[in-house]
């Protein structure tokens, strides 16, 4: 045999293995593991960019730390008073700064270095977790300080988180603001889940002063990574005036998609949100106690933590108004399923389903909020932001409290879906506009 077609014959079998390595990446397996991949919350963002792969750290960090010390605040003001009107005060404590501040903070924000103005914030709310540790070594049993101390941190959250977010598309390009968001919402839930149970443990077994303590330490985090950002003073306004509230107010007056995204989520908050039903549902509906309380107040959490953590679909979607308007409707299904639902595994999941479609329309609002609006304005669009936030909960609460009143808890949280699916549909009615959104070509 000539040596030419020996060295033919003997590469001839070589081509097997490439076969062989092609059939296997098609096979049920490796197709399986390629979608849950595709289906885990898209990385990039913390791979690709230091800067922000710090800050979301930070924020994750102090994120657990300020949650353990909400519970410890509430925790030790009702062993102060006894009374659950005393402890249903601190929210209101919070509510009235966080509205208040957030728009201001916002405004803030679009005039000054917003590395800044984080670093003033996250400084501020750790010399106020120092300062609730001493208080409890002391022993001063001062609920008035305690109150005093929860309104100055609603504060320095409303001059920091405006800050925070409008910092976001300065570090990861436009296209990976979805997964940015994503992961974002991931280290919120974080905190919301896992804060709460460690702060219990800490108070139990070294008292309140331990959880104080831990959350100051935690800023630590959140301040080494302001600290690493470069200077992110905000672009100039294109008419030259100096940032103000009411501009900000008038700038959503006139685009109706950036507007839509409080619309809808005013409409699902304070039609939707069965929170303060709960304990009345708990013992009248499911037969349980606090323990059965705790799960339905944990359920959304941990919905909107799978949420989050399933969201690597989000990046590859283009029609940001279509997606959240599905995901508010979705919420509005669930609620009124909820409302329903006379087993509590269903009650459950019901409400997990709610906490994803939370998290999925918070992915997609705060994007468009991002991407559609110029630089000059991020920071009041995110003080508004905030402001919703912080307000549309605790409206629904008393919505949903007052329906309960007048009817049963059952027919409250009902209703309240049906109310937001119905508001929603007269909201798109209204604007058209936002079904056609496209993050491809972001119009406000």
């Amino acid at each position: 045999m000539p040596i030419e077609q020996q060295s033919d014959s003997a590469a001839a079998p070589s081509p097997a293995p490439n076969a062989a390595e092609s059939l296997a990446g098609t096979g049920p397996l490796a197709r399986l593991g390629r979608s849950v991949r595709s289906a885990l919350a898209d990385i990039t963002p913390l791979r690709e960019h230091p800067d922000y792969r710090r800050l979301w750290f930070g924020q994750a960090v102090s994120g657990i730390g300020q949650q353990m010390t909400a519970l410890a605040v509430s925790v030790q003001v009702y062993a102060l008073t006894h009374s659950p009107f005393a402890t249903g005060l601190i929210g209101l404590c919070s509510l009235l700064p966080l509205v208040s501040f957030g728009l201001y903070g916002g405004a803030v924000a679009d005039r000054v270095d917003r590395r800044k103005l984080g670093l003033l914030g996250a400084s501020g709310a750790a010399v106020l977790s120092v300062l609730l540790a001493v208080q409890a070594l002391l022993s001063l049993h001062a609920v008035g300080l305690l109150y005093g101390v929860v309104a100055l941190q609603a504060v320095c959250f409303a001059i920091n988180a405006p800050a925070r977010a409008s910092m976001i598309p300065r570090l990861v390009p436009a296209e990976q603001l979805p997964a940015a968001n994503a992961l974002g919402s991931m280290s919120m839930n974080l905190g919301l889940t896992i804060g709460p149970m460690i702060g219990g443990l800490f108070i139990g077994l070294w008292g309140f002063q331990a959880a104080y303590i831990v959350d100051a330490l935690a800023f630590g985090a959140s301040l080494y990574a302001m600290w690493r950002l470069p200077a992110m003073k905000p672009e100039a306004s294109p008419d030259g005036k100096r940032a103000s509230v009411l501009d900000g107010l008038r700038f959503l007056r006139d685009r109706p998609n950036l507007r839509m995204t409080f619309l809808a989520d005013i409409a699902a908050m304070v039609f939707g949100m069965p929170r303060a039903l709960f304990p009345a549902l708990a013992a009248t509906v499911y037969g349980g106690g606090a323990g059965t309380v705790g799960l339905l107040t944990a359920a959304p959490a941990v919905g909107a933590l799978a949420g989050g953590l399933f969201s690597g679909w989000v990046g590859r979607v283009h029609r940001h108004g279509l997606a959240t308007s599905l995901a508010v409707a979705a919420w509005g299904f669930a609620c009124a399923g909820f409302g329903l639902a006379h087993h509590l595994w269903l009650a459950l999941a019901l409400l997990a389903c709610a906490g994803a479609s939370d998290t999925v329309s918070m992915i997609f609002r705060n994007t468009m909020l991002q991407a559609a609006a110029p630089d000059d304005m991020r920071g009041r669009l995110q003080g508004v932001f905030i402001v919703v936030v912080a307000g549309g909960p605790r409206l629904g609460d008393f919505e949903s409290g007052v329906v309960a009143q007048l009817t049963t808890p059952s027919i409250s949280a009902a209703t309240g879906g049906l109310a937001c699916l119905a508001t929603l549909a007269l909201l798109l009615a209204r604007y058209p506009s936002f079904l056609r959104y496209d993050s491809r070509t972001p119009s406000p």
